[in-house]
């Protein structure tokens, strides 16, 4: 499940690398206006005098994001319920590491910023883009140990909590309290729906748009509703084991006792309602949250995020990017994912093994742990997505966006070179 993850981040991230040039390029391009232009498009729903239109950008970001922090929901979910966040001594290392990730670069920017126009944007650069920084790890292939991988996975998805709590506690505003009663009541009776016997995907659907409509006029930013939805998804299997391999083998046997061929099965109505069994056992032993995790991680990876990036990384870069990045806002988010990610990182797991809260992961060395801190301070998806939300508009966002983008390939190439020096050789046709 681990290497399969890891397939689709990594694979993920180089759709993700040429949306984002794809978009820088156009932004850039007399077709820049037809970019722009497209972004703004109002697409709804309209009756009577009444209507509920959004742009383009804004549906990618408000509800197809939604569905990028319900994956992160249920990501989030696992590794506490069943994961390397499940207990204390597993957790200590990486939400150390993930709260000093954000922490520092925080405060370096708030530094820089402090009482300036852009002040509003200290957590910009306080998100890792798992995709991005799984993507380059990969590029070492066996060179990397397996508890590298697994810390830096940790790292990035604790580090994908403190980011919903900051968005919903810092970035949000004009709080409607009916509404946040409203998808409350909701909330509860997606909680209730199994016991109700309510099985239909569909029905789940329904509620969780309902849900998401209900935090998007609330105040909150649409997208935390994906993160309560996943929360409430069971992360274990709906039935035991040793119960459901006992009616696997029992309806086998008995298919095995009565042979059919294609033709004379679908007269046999035992014979069919064997094979009902057989699949509603296999589908019982199968974790709803782990099910719904792998069968979105492709849309997300090649379809969510790639749209995300084509539509938020495009910014016309004017007097040159080097001007761009002189500025409070730019030159404080390239200190403080750059810089502030990896002293935060590294630092506080340092503080978290010297006291005896955490150990590192078995095969792990200290520079491998900067290497990966280095990788952190790529900010891509996540950075862009809180730029949005911290300047709406104008040359503060522009600004923010150039910082992310310098940033990340800075924090890229970084992490790599930090890597490669310090990762073990495989000897040429070693197992």
């Amino acid at each position: 499940m681990f290497e399969r993850f890891v397939h689709w981040e990594a694979a993920g991230g180089i759709v993700l690398i040429a949306s984002t040039a794809t978009a820088l390029a156009l932004a850039n391009s007399p077709w820049s206006g037809l970019y722009f232009d497209a972004a703004r498009t109002k697409i709804g729903l309209s009756w009577g005098d009444a209507s509920f239109q959004l742009s383009l950008q804004h549906w990618i970001n408000d509800l197809l994001m939604a569905v990028f922090f319900f994956v992160v929901g249920l990501e989030i979910k696992r590794e506490l319920v069943i994961g390397q966040l499940s207990t204390l001594r597993q957790a200590v290392l990486p939400v150390s590491a993930a709260a000093g990730g954000m922490i520092v670069p925080a405060g370096i920017y708030a530094l820089l910023n402090a009482g300036g126009p852009g002040a509003a944007g200290w957590g910009v650069p306080m998100a890792t883009d798992i995709a991005f920084a799984l993507g380059i790890l990969s590029l070492f292939g066996r060179r990397v140990p397996t508890g590298l991988k697994v810390f830096l996975t940790a790292l990035a998805i604790a580090d994908d909590l403190g980011a919903v709590l900051v968005i919903a506690l810092f970035y949000s505003s004009g709080l409607r309290p009916s509404a946040l009663l409203a998808a409350a009541a909701v909330l509860a009776l997606i909680a209730l729906a199994p016991r109700l016997g309510l099985r239909s995907p569909s029905v789940y659907v329904v509620l969780a748009l309902v849900v998401w409509a209900c935090v998007l006029v609330s105040g909150i930013h649409a997208t935390v509703a994906g993160i309560l939805v996943a929360l409430l998804v069971p992360v274990r299997a709906r039935r035991a084991t040793e119960d459901a391999l006992a009616v696997v083998e029992d309806r086998a046997a008995a298919l095995r006792a009565n042979p059919h061929t294609d033709e004379s099965l679908a007269d046999d109505r035992t014979a069919l309602d064997h094979i009902v069994d057989l699949r509603e056992a296999a589908g019982g032993m199968r974790p709803p949250g782990l099910a719904l995790e792998q069968d979105l991680h492709p849309f997300v990876a090649f379809v969510v995020l790639p749209l995300f990036a084509f539509w938020n990384a495009g910014v016309t870069i004017e007097g040159g990017p080097f001007g761009t990045l002189g500025s409070p806002v730019g030159f404080g988010i390239l200190a403080g994912l750059v810089l502030g990610k990896q002293l935060g990182v590294w630092v506080f797991a340092w503080l978290a093994v010297k006291t005896g809260r955490a150990a590192l992961p078995e095969g792990v060395t200290w520079a491998e742990v900067y290497g990966a801190s280095c990788l952190a301070g790529i900010g891509l998806t996540m950075s862009l997505f809180v730029a949005e939300l911290a300047f709406p508009d104008g040359a503060l966002l522009a600004a923010s966006k150039v910082g992310i983008l310098a940033a990340s390939v800075v924090a890229a190439a970084w992490g790599a070179l930090s890597l490669h020096r310090r990762l073990p050789r495989i000897p040429h046709g070693g197992a």
